[in-house]
This record gives structure tokens, C-alpha cells and sequence, in this order.
């Protein structure tokens, strides 16, 4: 298998491409491509190739999709792309949720890359989890394994909404009376959520609801866009909690995704974290011994599809 390899980030937004030229290498010559603007897979590594990388013809590709993936087949959850790998002309092509690439990338990221945001530092070589509010809401583990690393994909993002306090349940209450029947953790712990929570919010306080993009709530003063994001990253801790009970995330949680950085600032003021801690009162000591670490790195999930393509192919062809 020649190099370079072809690494992609295909979320519901935006379509992350990298070159790795040699083994271990980060990627290069990076683009963020509109999926908007793009008939689909294919059309947009196309356009990759020919407009950022000089029309390279990569020997092997990883490609880490925003959706379900099926051995060579995919469909993003976001967006309208699906098909087969096999149409992109690439002799060798690994798909990987978007998730589990950014579990990938964990052992390699450091330094600048991570924010801790509570608990104890991070333990080598034990279980890790990866989640967090982009697009969507991803989850993904990774286990240690006698080779490296074993990424564990999921789907978890769309389990019931950790809703725990009076405010929150009628939160949710008041979004199924306004037609949403099932409300899962994406439909509010998201960028396409952060407005729902919005409009629930403004419903619960008799408040006549104002669209707003997950950026406005972010970045206004309002107070109900204050208290939107006080919900959001209290439901976000019970959340990753959850999430680190159930893997056993003895190695720390991580969480990436392109809401949280915006609101690093107002996290460690939160009830984030004694939300993490609180999942279950039975383990909280447990839960407290637990890392909480934000993601910070540029294109971490690039770095995973690198990292992956080299665990799995040690003995690689240069060109």
C-alpha cells in the first residue's frame, strides 16, 4: 500500500481532508470543504484532490464519517451523503465513524491539544471515552489491546436526554407538548440542539421563543441564552457520565466537537462537572477519580485516520 494516504473528517457541516506523505506523519495540505455545496462523497474528494493536492492520485484512504458506517458502505446523519467507498477510485479505503476516528487520535494528542476541565490527569493505558456536541453528538471508546488501541463505536448520542432536574424535565415536557416526541441527547446536547434547549427554555418561562443559532446563544448576553448554555453544559456533565459508567473510562473522558470550545471560558464555572460526579451516587468517589479533559487540537479526528492507517499497515510503500 503506496503513499500518500487520503485522511477525512466528512461531518454534517463542513469535510475535513488531509495527506499523510509518510508514516507517523500528520497530515498535511489540509482543507475544510462545504458539504452543502457538494452532490457527495466522491464529488468532494474529487475536489480535494484536484483543487488542494495537486490532482495526487493516494494509494489508501481513511475516511471518518458522521454516521453509521457498514464495511464499505456509509450515511451521514446530518447531511444527505451515503453510498460505497468503492465509487471513490482509491485502491484500499477504511470507513470509520467520526467518533471513533477521534478515539483514535487520543494516545497522540498532548500539550496544546487538551484543556483539562477537572478530576485527576488522565491514566495511561487504561479505557478511554471521546463524546461531544458538534453536528450532532458523538461517543466512541477505546480499549487497550495487545497492538495498540481498539476503537469502540457507538451510537449513544441518541439515547433518552439525561434530563435530572425539575427545570430540565419540564424542558423536555415542554418540547414533546410542542411536537417532539422522543427527545434524545443529540436533539438538545448539540450545535443543532443548543436552539431547541433554546426554544424549550423559552417555553418553560412563558417567554416567546426567538430563533437563534447555537453561535448567537454562545456568544449573547441575553440571559436566556445564559441560562441555555448553564442547562446545557449541566445535562452535557450527567451526560458524559453516563457515558464514562458505562465504558468504564477509568483513562479519562474526553470531549471534543466544535460547540465546547467556544465556551471553554464558562465550563469550570458550570455545573458541568458535579454533574459528572453525581451520574450515580452509589460510584460518585468513583466517578471523581475520573479525568475530564476538552480537546482542543485542530483536526484530531485527521490524526486518528493517520494513526489508524498506520496501526494497521506497518509495512507501507513509499512513492
Amino acid at each position: 500500500m503506496s503513499l500518500p494516504w487520503l485522511v477525512a473528517d466528512i461531518g454534517g457541516t463542513n469535510a475535513r481532508f488531509g495527506l499523510v506523505a509518510r508514516p507517523g506523519g500528520q497530515p498535511e495540505a489540509v482543507a475544510v470543504l462545504d458539504v452543502s455545496q457538494h452532490l457527495g462523497l466522491a464529488d468532494a474528494v474529487a475536489a480535494y484532490l484536484a483543487d488542494h493536492a495537486g490532482g495526487v492520485r493516494p494509494g489508501a484512504a481513511c475516511l471518518a464519517i458522521a454516521g453509521p458506517v457498514d464495511d464499505d458502505r456509509y450515511r451521514l446523519t446530518n447531511a444527505g451523503w451515503s453510498g460505497s467507498v468503492k465509487d471513490l477510485g482509491i485502491p484500499r479505503t477504511v470507513l470509520l465513524n467520526d467518533f471513533e476516528a477521534l478515539a483514535i487520535s487520543l494516545p497522540h494528542l498532548a500539550g496544546d491539544d487538551l484543556v483539562p476541565l477537572g478530576g485527576p490527569p488522565p491514566t495511561a493505558g487504561l479505557t478511554k471515552v471521546v463524546l461531544g456536541p458538534g453536528t450532532g453528538l458523538g461517543v466512541a471508546g477505546l480499549v487497550p489491546v495487545r497492538e495498540g488501541w481498539q476503537p469502540v463505536p457507538g451510537e449513544g448520542g441518541h439515547v433518552a436526554v439525561p434530563a435530572v432536574t425539575d427545570l430540565e424535565m419540564e424542558i423536555v415536557r415542554a418540547l414533546r407538548a410542542d411536537g417532539l416526541p422522543y427527545v434524545d441527547a443529540e436533539h438538545l446536547l448539540s450545535g443543532t440542539g443548543l436552539p431547541r434547549l433554546h426554544r424549550g427554555l423559552a417555553l418553560v418561562r412563558g417567554v416567546t421563543p426567538e430563533a437563534r443559532t447555537a453561535a448567537k446563544i454562545t456568544s449573547s448576553d441575553d440571559p436566556l441564552c445564559a441560562e441555555t448554555v448553564e442547562v446545557f453544559l449541566a445535562m452535557l456533565g450527567g451526560f458524559a457520565g453516563g457515558v464514562a459508567l458505562t465504558f468504564g473510562a477509568r483513562g479519562g473522558v474526553y470531549l471534543g466537537g466544535g460547540v465546547l470550545p467556544r465556551l471553554v471560558s464558562r465550563i469550570p464555572g458550570s455545573a458541568f462537572r458535579a454533574r459528572f460526579e453525581t451520574t450515580a451516587p452509589a460510584l460518585t468517589e468513583y466517578a471523581a477519580a475520573i479525568a475530564t479533559v476538552l480537546i482542543t487540537a485542530e483536526q484530531p479526528a485527521l490524526t486518528g485516520a493517520a494513526a489508524w492507517l498506520a496501526q494497521q499497515n506497518p509495512d507501507v510503500e513509499l512513492v
